[in-house]
Parts: C-alpha cells; structure tokens; sequence
C-alpha cells in the first residue's frame, strides 16, 4: 500500500467535503487521516490516503471538482 498526503485547498460550501471525500472514496482510496480548517470563505484540508494505485490518478480526478482550487500531493 502506497500512503500519500494530499493538500486541497477548494472553495466553501456545505457539499465540498463530501464531494472530495466521494471522489477519494470511488477512485479506490482510503482515507487514514484528515484535517480541516475554513479561512477566508476557502476550505484547506490535509487528508492521507493509502491505495496501491497511482495518486496521479486521484489528483486528477480532485483537479476536476468545481469547487477545489488546488490540489498537491507531498
């Protein structure tokens, strides 16, 4: 299992954490760890994952969602 954090920073709205949290979910994802902080109408959350799937493939598909206006993977 490959473990991977993940900075998103998307804009605020009831739905955003769900979304995210979906697309991790569908993508083959587990989520090991999450925090969240709202600042300034935008959601900043550092979230790690474990899959044995490529995180490219994952940090893509975050990159689509309307709301996330950046997504890194350290």
């Amino acid at each position: 299992m490959l473990l991977h954090e993940l900075t998103i920073v998307a804009n605020h709205s009831p739905e955003v954490l769900e979304r995210i949290l979906r697309v991790i979910r569908l993508r083959g994802y587990t989520v090991t760890q999450l925090t969240m902080k709202l600042e300034n109408g935008k959601v900043w959350l550092d979230i790690y994952t474990t899959s044995k799937r490529e995180i490219h493939l994952l940090l893509n598909q975050l990159a689509k969602l309307h709301d996330v206006v950046d997504v890194s993977c350290d």
